[in-house]
């Protein structure tokens, strides 16, 4: 009988191992590629390794190391980042009560916070699913991203031009994956992500890698909020 009570958490973890391992094979992938294309411009291993403990924000982590490498200042790269960056306080807001209470549960969750993550969490049914596929998909990313990063880096410029593999589209690929569902589900949603897709694809020439991902937010003034019961008409 107790087996039997144990069975729908076991599985409901399992499923989301499962489910959470495109994600984190995805975030392996583009690791491996972030540490050799460090290293292989220049860079030391520990600076690709550490940025990937302390900072942890894949996009503003790229964005950051093409600065430098291209001759930038570590301001430069430090600003150029946080830039990029600003987008995950919105995601902080729409997990905050997912994470939990407690101020180390909230400092730690915080780092985790991620467009994958975030994205998985929210796509669960409810609020106790969605508490356990945060934690689940955010420290096994966290962890596949590091272990990534550090293989790549010392790798070194052994594996050549990481572009040429295709690496740069396995996020965008397991995003797609993640918010199919929402769109289908809800058509303002649609609205929102439409604009959005728009914007960045009409702004990208013209502006640094990254940018267009911030000013898709813009997308957001096509939501409305639903009508208050007993309105008046």
């Amino acid at each position: 009988m107790r087996s039997l009570q144990r069975t729908p958490v076991e599985s409901g973890d399992g499923s989301l191992v499962r489910d959470s391992s495109l994600v984190w094979l995805a975030g392996g992938i583009v690791g491996v590629s972030f540490g050799a294309v460090s290293v292989a411009g220049g860079l030391p291993v520990w600076v690709p390794v550490l940025m990937s403990v302390l900072v942890y924000a894949g996009s503003a982590q790229f964005s950051a190391v093409g600065v430098l490498l291209a001759g930038g200042g570590p301001v430069a790269a430090t600003v150029t980042g946080l830039l990029l960056n600003t987008r995950t306080a919105a995601f902080g807001l729409a997990v905050a009560e997912i994470i939990g209470s407690g101020r180390a549960t909230r400092l730690l969750g915080a780092h985790l916070v991620t467009d994958e993550t975030v994205a998985f969490a929210l796509a669960q049914s409810d609020p106790v699913r969605r508490r356990r596929a945060f934690w689940i998909s955010g420290l096994g990313l966290f962890a596949v991203w590091n272990v990534g990063v550090l293989a790549g880096a010392t790798a070194g410029s052994a594996l050549g031009d990481t572009a040429r593999y295709g690496l740069d589209a396995a996020f965008p690929a397991v995003l797609v994956a993640l918010v199919l569902p929402a769109l289908r589900a809800d058509a303002a949603v649609r609205r929102c992500a439409l604009l959005g897709a728009a914007v960045a694809l009409a702004v990208t020439p013209a502006v640094p890698a990254g940018v267009p991902v911030l000013l898709a937010l813009g997308g957001l003034v096509l939501h409305r909020r639903p009508a208050r019961a007993g309105a008046a008409a």
